[in-house]
């Protein structure tokens, strides 16, 4: 532990991987936070650098360019954490900041990402996505953290599907949510649940094409949430592209003992799940039916190897140690 250095700890949203991160490092060091929002909040990152040893940014954006410039001007330190719609490019669902690579907004991630003093990319998937923008980037892929010891398994396991996100237009695609509601239809003995706040008209259209044997549930505080990983007996994860997934629902429910099934186009799902569930080839509703099928019939064991792999690789006290001496390397190799 050393509580003399001082952190400054940016972010642009109360998501739950970045909050873990902000937990592990108050554990450690002193830390400030800024909730960056725009220019009007650009004074408290300038503030920030001025008082930390170390800037800690949550995505490559206008915030993490901000922190990165400011640290080069008065020799301070920068790190930046990355992997998401900052990085990606992927035009055929339209997402991602690089399919404009000469774009205002590309151009402010580029800079972060070439003169931050290290890169955490959160999965090896993410790395290769920054080496594409910029082969010279220090970095280093750590992946995120599931706390193992919030999400735990329950008594029993029912014949229920669940797949967690928000359901919003640009999901139906990137998360394969039109998937999963058809895969639905073929398995009328099984019970479908999607979790997730309604953020627009998204869920008018996948209700309108939903079973019976479907249910949305909207947002749910996470006891609740808790609750149904703990009854599902399979996790769906279909999704088109993702950055990561132990740091979110998947590797909850995993923790809960789920069986998971991924789609085999997103990559950085693999680092993941490993060998302990199935893999669809995306949008094919068929061999979707046929992984959900083995899964659902698949024994306890199943479901206690995923969540062991869990606990194995993505513990919070391993990220806790590996961005402790991150910061301090960082911190070392720059006096």
């Amino acid at each position: 532990m050393n509580r003399e250095v001082r952190v400054l700890f940016i972010r642009t949203a109360n998501l739950s991987f970045i909050e873990k991160d902000l937990g592990l490092l108050r554990k450690e060091f002193i830390v400030k936070v800024v909730h960056y929002s725009g220019k009007r909040k650009s004074m408290d990152v300038v503030k920030g650098v001025v008082w930390a040893d170390i800037s800690f940014s949550w995505f490559a954006g206008s915030h993490a360019a901000l922190a990165v410039l400011l640290s080069r001007v008065l020799r301070k330190r920068a790190i930046v954490v990355t992997g998401g719609y900052d990085v990606a490019n992927e035009p055929s669902i339209s997402y991602g900041i690089m399919r404009f690579p000469k774009s205002r907004d590309a151009r402010i991630v580029k800079f972060a990402l070439d003169h931050a003093d290290l890169v955490l990319p959160f999965s090896d998937y993410a790395a290769e996505e920054v080496l594409g923008i910029n082969q010279n980037t220090n970095l280093k892929a750590l992946p995120l953290a599931c706390d193992t010891e919030k999400f735990v398994p329950g008594e029993q396991k029912e014949n229920l599907v669940l797949t967690v996100c928000m359901v919003v237009e640009s999901n139906i695609a990137r998360k394969g949510l039109k998937a999963f509601v058809e895969s639905a239809r073929h398995l009328p003995k099984a019970k479908f649940v999607l979790v997730g706040p309604h953020i627009d008209d998204a869920i008018n259209y996948l209700k309108a094409i939903a079973p019976p044997n479907v249910e949305f549930t909207g947002y749910v505080p996470e006891d609740v949430l808790i609750r149904w990983y703990q009854r599902a007996k399979v996790y769906c994860q279909l999704s088109y592209q993702e950055g990561e997934g132990a740091g979110g629902a998947l590797g909850e429910a995993m923790a809960c003992e789920c069986v998971p099934v991924v789609s085999e186009k997103a990559v950085a799902l693999r680092e993941t799940v490993g060998d302990c569930g199935f893999y669809v080839p995306y949008g094919d509703i068929d061999a979707t039916v046929e992984a959900i099928k083995k899964a659902l019939c698949s024994t306890s064991e199943g479901g206690r190897e995923a969540r062991g792999r869990m606990i194995g690789l993505f513990s919070m006290g391993k990220r806790e140690k590996e961005l402790s001496r991150v910061i301090n390397e960082v911190l070392e190799c720059h006096k």
